[in-house]
């Protein structure tokens, strides 16, 4: 019988799936729980019982009360804290970690107020809700720009920053404030949805250091305990904080493919205290979103690829799956990627080049 304390998980999209697949080989049983149609039945939930959760936000049910209620449900605060871009920058801020020049936009903020604080390229962005480009809205000078209706004082400014590309680092602070570090991931975005991403590129090998101190300053000024992902842009060999995301993240699923431990299995671990190693990457690795896209049995044809399918409804812009490839093999990489532009829309045959850039850097 296991009488080990169960793992629940606030939200059951394809993050709470994937940690469930992560966790049964540890002998860690994870519910995934429907927040979004809840039963609003009691959950028999456990004194013990561990609470996570696969987003920031949640509906208010009495399931959802139940969890995040819950005296074991880790990281209760901070969820809120990281959901909300206002008090996110205002911690950046406080602790000196550099990010984008920004300021909150009130009922006494106007258009040329901003433009002359930030500058000619002003990025809005709703405080809550906003993700893969929603609720986003650019103030350029030159257009006549506007505030959006209902705007002030649910959204931040930023400086639009001319950054040379997209970083992330995804990392895991355990409970006795230790720290353990994937490689920083280079990403490519479209329209503001990620696309495309490489591990552990050697010529961002110099900011990893960097990279960590900043992360960990953040994770330790919290408490946090799990996985944590941070989303810098690179401006020559500074990096700034774009986002922070408080539970596993798109720009780690390489890791399912390319390390000993993936980001799932590690935020399991952290949640239930068990041993984390270091980290050992095997190969480097890359990850294809699928995006809007149906379901084509061609893909599994590539002989270095692995799909995650998420069983969603397709839809215009949604996310319904990935593909994570190995890379250590060039040539092999190369042909498999060539073929996948010959499976999917037009649109990904840039970032699919964009892939192969990178692969032969």
């Amino acid at each position: 019988m296991n009488n080990k304390p169960k793992l629940w998980v606030l939200g059951n999209g394809q993050l709470g799936a994937m940690l469930k697949q992560a966790a049964n080989p540890l002998a860690v049983d994870v519910e995934a729980v429907d927040i979004v149609n809840p039963s609003n039945e009691q959950l028999p939930i456990k004194p013990t019982d561990i609470i996570t959760a696969e987003r920031e936000m949640w509906p208010i049910s009495e399931t959802s009360k139940q969890l995040s209620e819950h005296p074991n449900f880790i990281n209760r605060d901070i969820f809120a804290l990281l959901a909300d871009r206002y008090p996110q920058k205002s911690m950046l801020d406080r602790l000196n970690i550099a990010t984008a020049p920004w300021q909150l936009v009130t009922d006494e903020t106007n258009e040329s107020g901003l433009h002359s604080a930030l500058g000619d390229n002003v990025l809005l962005k709703r405080r809550t809700g906003g993700y893969d480009g929603k609720g986003q809205h650019w103030l350029r000078i030159n257009d006549n720009p506007q505030i959006p209706d209902e705007w002030n004082n649910e959204c931040i400014a930023e400086q639009g920053i001319p950054f040379d590309e997209e970083v992330s680092l995804v990392g895991v602070r355990l409970k006795n404030g230790r720290c353990v570090f994937y490689p920083l991931t280079l990403n490519h975005h479209q329209n503001g949805i990620l696309m495309m991403s490489i591990s552990s590129p050697p010529r961002l090998e110099h900011l990893q250091s960097k990279a960590e101190a900043m992360l960990s300053t953040i994770m330790n000024d919290l408490d946090y305990v799990g996985v944590m992902a941070m989303e810098c842009f690179r401006v020559g060999d500074k990096l700034l904080v774009n986002e922070l995301a408080p539970r596993v993240h798109n720009s780690g699923h390489w890791t399912q493919a390319g390390c000993a431990i993936s980001q799932f299995e590690l935020h399991v671990r952290a949640m239930m205290e068990l041993p984390v190693p270091e980290l050992k990457v095997n190969f480097q690795s890359a990850m294809v979103n699928l995006i809007g896209v149906d379901y084509d049995e061609h893909w599994l044809e590539l002989p270095n690829a692995e799909l995650y399918w998420y069983r969603k409804e397709v839809r215009s812009g949604r996310k319904v799956g990935h593909i994570n490839l190995s890379v250590q093999d060039k040539d092999l990489s190369i042909g498999s990627l060539n073929k996948l532009k010959t499976m999917l829309p037009e649109h990904y045959q840039a970032p699919i080049d964009w892939l192969i850039t990178e692969i032969n850097a």
